[in-house]
């Protein structure tokens, strides 16, 4: 659910800040704002925004739009309360910026933190309920200036991630393409445009020294390029898509979706999936990863 009205991200922003409460989906936005091309810094205090981007802006070239920080509760208290004028500052230096700010519901959090084990960074001497309750207190200044504030409580990580990229308008208006790998013993990705079943390709996951590693890496991506078949399978599935993909871009599609599946989601889903990211990023400006049993 979008609280705010849906735009596009202006041409002059030079930084994105990313905030919100923990266990609301910060780092997933981060990684896919690193995925589209931004230089991520989380955790940066606050009042080092001005000078980083400044810094960034006249020492790296080609960065200038592409910044995004992460600014939490970790940050202090008096960093906090200083963000409007922080942010004063940024326009006087004629940084353009917009501020994101990433919402869930109490009880949403409370699940998640549940089902994660993770620790509250404000539990020390609180419960978890009272943990959040502060934390939304400490966030109270940013929530009240963001230019976009979305609620996480019903999307999954994939859903969120489609959001960043579609809604916020920062793909530039061309279509994005995400490869998906998933294991099919925890059933198919429900937003999938298209997938594909590579079970019955060689499994890596039965030579001892290859199941420790993923698709990702050198050596099984050696002993699948070894097979006959599966290089078959990825030059059909390659075919395919260039076929029917220009179909979808010239249909107004702004993002697609290909999932892979294989049994445990590691080995072939996870190949396919960076090989076909590989080829087709020399046709399309976006193409993400995501490999669903990794994370």
């Amino acid at each position: 659910m979008v609280d705010t009205p849906a735009d596009t991200a202006s041409p002059t922003d030079q930084l994105i800040i990313v905030s919100g409460l923990s266990g609301s989906g910060k780092t997933v936005a981060l990684r896919t704002l690193e995925d589209l091309g931004y230089y991520c810094v989380d955790n940066l205090p606050a009042a080092l925004m001005p000078s980083f981007v400044q810094a960034l802006s006249q020492n790296a070239a080609g960065l200038r739009h592409k910044l995004a920080v992460g600014v939490d509760v970790r940050n202090r208290a008096e960093n906090l309360n200083r963000l409007p004028q922080i942010l004063a500052e940024l326009a006087q230096a004629d940084i353009g910026y917009r501020l994101v700010f990433l919402d869930t519901r109490d009880e949403v959090l409370i699940k998640r933190y549940s089902e994660t084990r993770r620790r509250h960074p404000l539990s020390d001497g609180l419960g978890l309920a009272d943990a959040i309750a502060e934390e939304r207190r400490l966030l109270r200044p940013m929530l009240a200036i963001a230019d976009r504030t979305i609620d996480t409580s019903d999307l999954n990580v994939h859903q969120l991630r489609r959001l960043i990229i579609t809604e916020m308008g920062l793909a530039a208006g061309a279509m994005t393409l995400l490869f998906e790998s998933f294991a099919y013993r925890r059933g198919v990705p429900t937003d999938a445009d298209f997938v594909f079943d590579a079970r019955c390709l060689p499994n890596p996951h039965w030579d001892a020294k290859l199941r420790p590693l993923s698709g990702k890496d050198s050596p099984v991506r050696e002993w699948l390029e070894g097979k006959a078949e599966v290089g078959e399978f990825r030059d059909d599935l390659t075919r395919f898509l260039e076929s029917w993909l220009p179909r979808f871009e010239h249909d107004g599609r702004s993002y697609v979706t290909i999932c892979i599946g294989c049994t445990g989601g590691r080995h072939r889903s996870v190949y396919l999936c960076e090989r076909l990211a590989e080829h087709f990023r020399q046709r399309y400006a976006q193409v993400l990863t995501y490999h669903r049993e990794l994370e």
